[in-house]
């Protein structure tokens, strides 16, 4: 069945691109178009707008209940559980000014963070009866100043989440938290005549203040003991020796930004409050006499290029080499002339490099270059030198120690990985995380896993780490948990339950207890007791109590002023002027780059049902993970939308549909994680395919030599973005609905001559042309306006509006007709 007969918008022909250029080029001004099919008029689209609504409705089935149920039961466990849940034993401290007394039906709001891949971010979160409903940003946390994003809003779904791991299971059987303490009990006296030699800790990133203590006591107990950390995003991040310095950026004060592979705006752990402090510096008023100006060069167009004045698509592998003229145009440490041939000469690359390097200068200390979290560490090094040369630093930049206590995750899960081959781990514990699915495919950590004696893991749900280990012990979710976490600044956000545990789950620090000998303490007892032991003035119980209340410590950030780039960078950045990588690359063909999905992230969401149906910000697909390529670069390989490519690279093969991206690097191909689980739950098994089978250890940024090979196989994909449109026609055939210029653009110094162009673009129609009367506001008249200029189009408020009203999710099958409910769509 083609997709064009399920509903889709897709072709079945490559588009003629010459055309399609030639169309552009002769365009008088912007042109806003929804997909490449409506640009080009192809006859598919048009039969697609004609035929978008007259899908009959099938007659129902019990395959499409148990669908329903499937997709429901968290939304319905949300709606419904106030009868069957318990507030802590704890004292826990609701966010008001003067607390009342509880009210049956009146919400109360609690401060805590939110823990995402080791960093928090303050949330306040609505509880209805001792029922947590909705999350919002912590108007006072420094990290979010009231704002959220997509899974903040969505981690109330996974609270109730019926999949997440609920018994203790024992090799496969169901066993209890008693007879746990007990084996370990066992295992402790037996590693503390060895000193700890066989006993390995796998945590995902944590900057965990008491967590850490915790940790730091238990290794002195076992010096041989061995404490690894690890995640796919923390990985990438750190895979290399890099500077040792967390750059912590201030947009606010920033005129002109150049950002080198980076998406601080739509991912990161600083990405909320970027992303508030870069739209204060775009919401344009009246008599405003300046407004920051983004430059952005990457291989895969992101939020933050979205929103770029000046776009460059580029290879990833050619970053390095434009960070390395930029710095030789500026005069920065790291700069060569030749760095300009790794380009291949383009006179786009020229251009851009001309204007970001010439308004660089013109800004002193006014700018900021940014350096990508998937870019190597070398041009992170130049983008330091840069701002240092500039005198960036200090002003729109500053640098701190890392927050997080592993430096090198990719390193470490090596050197993990080795030891359990060789028989040297008896006892592996790991506490979150998912090694065995998001691993790089290299390391072989599933196989070297199967060799250790005692396997232990604290997971939110059975996955594919938890299927192979001996016990399973269900991991308590940050609503229901107390601990503390670092922002990205520094930040230390306390984390207090709203809920007793649903399903008994245990929280990290916990289990470190009772490998310590010492099971009775409670994660409670343990975070309080840390930060006792911190306090050294004042009454503790005064200032613990303002710490439940505002949800955060205050000034516990980095400290500012760090003016110097660290020795370790700037060697860095006088290494070779262009990496060997970078280099090859030219001769190389295709090249693969790896990134997180924009909304199930690594795979740790794989199973909300929000997130899955909720449309991703640029390619606007839900329920799938494809692998993007320019439109130059299908063209030249003769593959259409929805191809099912098979990927060859480094000797490991997966199959994956392609999408065709305007704004995409020619000659390169994005893969994007977390799909392809076969133990996420019953929402997210089997969907889309795993591009970590693809990811290596080696290259976990982006590498060259990839082979693609047409399969000849086609896939339907839901995908929101042709939907609801309008053809040439109109509605009624009268013409006048299509093409009516709804959007209004200009530049800053057309507003600045005359702000109110907009309105004048298309007046308002006369007097009496309608055949309805007007309407008479009396009172409060209810509107919205959405500044475009400020809209990223990140999707917080479309998943935040349906955790406000429960609203239902539908399924891939039904999004492909036309059916989802999203009441925001954008």
């Amino acid at each position: 069945m083609s997709s064009i007969m399920n509903g889709d918008s897709g072709r079945t022909n490559p588009l003629d691109m010459a055309a399609i250029r030639a169309k552009l080029e002769q365009a008088r001004g912007p042109e806003y178009w929804r997909s490449l099919e409506e640009l080009a008029s192809t006859e598919e689209f048009d039969q697609f707008v004609q035929n978008e609504f007259r899908h009959e409705l099938p007659r129902p089935s019990e395959v499409n209940r148990r669908d329903l149920l499937r997709l429901m039961a968290a939304s319905f466990a949300l709606a419904g559980l106030s009868a069957c849940t318990k507030q802590p034993d704890e004292k826990i401290v609701p966010y008001v000014r003067a607390p009342e007394e509880f009210v049956p039906g009146k919400p109360l709001m609690f401060a805590t963070s939110m823990p995402l891949n080791g960093f928090g971010t303050g949330v306040l979160v609505e509880s209805h009866m001792g029922r947590p409903t909705k999350v919002e940003g912590n108007p006072e946390h420094p990290a979010s100043l009231g704002a959220t994003g997509i899974f903040a809003q969505a981690s109330i779904l996974t609270l109730y989440d019926p999949d997440r791991s609920q018994v203790v299971t024992n090799r496969g059987a169901v066993s209890n938290w008693l007879q746990f303490v007990g084996e370990m009990a066992k295992e402790r006296a037996d590693q503390v005549t060895r000193k700890g030699a066989g006993l390995r800790i796998l945590t995902d990133t944590v900057t965990s203040p008491s967590f850490i203590a915790q940790m730091e006591r238990l290794l002195a107990q076992l010096p041989g003991a061995k404490w690894i950390q690890y995640d796919p995003i923390a990985a990438a991040r750190n895979s290399q020796a890099g500077p040792a310095q967390n750059a912590i950026y201030n947009f606010d004060a920033a005129d002109v930004i150049v950002s080198l592979d980076s998406d601080f705006l739509g991912s990161g752990p600083g990405s909320v409050r970027y992303s508030k402090d870069f739209a204060r510096r775009r919401r344009v008023l009246e008599g405003q006499q300046t407004m920051n100006r983004l430059y952005a060069a990457e291989p895969v167009l992101s939020i933050t290029g979205s929103m770029a004045d000046h776009r460059l698509p580029l290879k990833a592998s050619q970053v390095e080499s434009l960070a390395r003229s930029l710095a030789q145009a500026v005069g920065a440490a790291g700069g060569n002339a030749e760095a300009s041939g790794g380009l291949g000469g383009d006179e786009a690359s020229k251009k851009w490099l001309a204007a970001a390097a010439g308004d660089l200068q013109e800004h002193k200390g006014r700018g900021v270059v940014v350096a990508g979290e998937w870019q190597p560490p070398a041009v992170h090094a130049v983008a330091q030198a840069i701002n240092q040369a500039l005198g960036n630093v200090g002003t729109t930049v500053h640098y701190a120690a890392p927050q997080h206590a592993g430096l090198s995750p990719m390193q470490s899960l090596r050197e993990l990985v080795g030891e359990m081959n060789a028989g040297q781990v008896d006892l592996l514990i790991i506490l979150g995380g998912n090694p065995v699915y998001d691993s790089p495919a290299d390391l072989g950590f599933a196989d070297a896993m199967s060799k250790v004696r005692l396997r232990v893991r604290l997971g939110l749900y059975n996955d594919e780490t938890s299927f192979q280990c001996h016990w399973q012990i269900p991991q308590a979710h940050y609503l229901e948990s107390w601990g503390d976490v670092r922002a990205y600044d520094g930040t230390i956000g306390i984390i207090q339950p709203l809920i007793s545990p649903l399903y008994g789950g245990r929280t990290a620090i916990e289990l470190i207890a009772v490998l310590a000998g010492d099971p009775d303490r409670s994660a409670h007892d343990l975070v309080r007791e840390y930060w006792r032991s911190q306090h050294r003035q004042g009454d503790f119980d005064t200032f613990w109590r303002r710490s439940l209340h505002n949800g955060f410590i205050p000034n516990t950030g980095a400290k500012a002023g760090v003016r110097a780039v660290s020795a370790d960078a700037k060697a860095t950045a006088l290494q070779a002027p262009v990496a060997a990588g970078t280099r090859d690359s030219q001769a190389a063909g295709l090249e693969l780059v790896f990134r997180p999905d924009a909304t199930i992230w690594d795979g740790q969401f794989t199973n909300n049902a929000w997130l899955q149906e909720t449309p991703k910000p640029i390619t606007k697909l839900t329920w799938d993970n494809v692998a993007l390529l320019s439109p130059g670069t299908a063209e030249r390989l003769g593959v259409k939308e929805r191809d099912v490519l098979e990927l060859k690279y480094r000797g490991r093969t997966v199959r994956a549909p392609a999408w065709i991206s305007p704004g995409h690097a020619d000659d390169s191909v994005t893969v994007f994680f977390g799909y392809g689980r076969s133990h996420a739950g019953k929402v997210g098994d089997g969907i889309g395919y795993n591009a970590y089978a693809l990811w290596t250890s080696e290259e976990p940024y982006f590498g060259s030599g990839l082979e693609v090979r047409k399969t000849g196989a086609q896939v339907v994909l839901a995908c929101t973005q042709s939907h609801h449109a309008i053809g040439k026609e109109g509605f009624g055939g009268s013409g006048r609905t299509h093409n009516r210029h709804i959007v209004r653009s200009g530049t800053f110094e057309n507003f600045q001559k005359n702000p109110k162009f907009p309105n004048e673009e298309e007046p308002p129609p006369p007097a009496g042309l309608n055949i309805y009367p007007d309407w008479e506001y009396r009172g409060y008249a209810w509107g919205m306006s959405i500044d475009m200029n400020v809209c990223m189009g990140c999707s917080a408020c479309v998943v935040a509006c349906q955790a406000e009203n429960n609203i239902p999710v539908v399924g891939k099958d039904q999004v492909v007709m036309g059916r989802e409910m999203h009441w925001l769509r954008i």
